[in-house]
């Protein structure tokens, strides 16, 4: 009787966690539907308020401490549904940034690749860094660099600005350090990964292409991250 009581217990706070977490997906795809239809109709500021947003659930996921099969599950029906999107209207405004690209199923994809290798190691904030990296910084650099990238260099062909890189470089350092100190305490070691980290997802972001940086971005990261940490003895 009572080992019936916590499996209902249990089963109650697991609906409870993807009930967050889907709510506030479907807020962050809310918020972009309206910006899509009565404000901006710029395509890119559309798709980075699905980028940003739907990038932070890996927080409410750690916070949460959702089980892995939840994330991977998430994963993989994201994943389906952007790859339908290229080819049919499912999620209008999203994928349609002037270019072709594959960012939103990478993005889907790389979510699962960490959720899997992060939390079976019991390392989530490794996983929190890569996604929150690529989230915030280069959602960010890419609007900076939009509005005010007065400074061009171009990569394989790619227009790139100092201005959105810079801005890539900054915020993902932010993002190493606030999740590593809050990890591993306040050591150099953790500032120099955290910079290394942040220069070389840097560089990740500046030589990808057809969107593969929403897949080599968070990997690189939460992987360089994870490594550095067990090398100095911070893991």
């Amino acid at each position: 009787m009572l080992s019936s009581f916590f499996d209902l217990e249990s089963t109650f706070s697991l609906w409870l966690q993807i009930a967050v977490v889907a709510i506030w997906v479907v807020f962050v795809l809310i918020i972009a539907g309206v910006v899509n239809r009565f404000g901006s109709k710029d395509p890119e500021i559309v798709r980075k308020i699905v980028h940003i947003g739907t990038g932070n659930v890996i927080l409410l996921a750690w916070w949460l401490d959702v089980p892995p099969i939840v994330g991977v599950t998430a994963s993989i029906v994201a994943s389906a549904v952007t790859l339908l999107s290229y080819r049919f209207p499912i999620l209008p405004g999203i994928n349609s940034v002037g270019r072709k690209s594959f960012g939103t199923f990478f993005y889907a994809v790389s979510i699962g690749i960490l959720i899997t290798c992060f939390w079976t190691l019991q390392q989530p904030q490794y996983a929190v860094l890569g996604i929150l990296v690529m989230t915030w910084g280069d959602g960010l650099a890419a609007l900076v660099g939009q509005r005010f990238g007065q400074h061009k260099y171009k990569v394989f062909g790619r227009e790139k600005s100092w201005e959105g890189s810079l801005t890539m470089t900054v915020v993902s350092f932010l993002i190493n350090s606030l999740i590593l100190v809050s990890v591993q305490g306040n050591h150099w070691q953790t500032w120099l990964i955290s910079l290394t980290v942040a220069l070389v997802a840097s560089g990740l972001e500046v030589v990808s292409f057809l969107g593969i940086d929403n897949l080599t971005v968070p990997l690189g990261s939460a992987a360089l991250a994870y490594v550095l940490s067990q090398l100095m003895g911070n893991g």
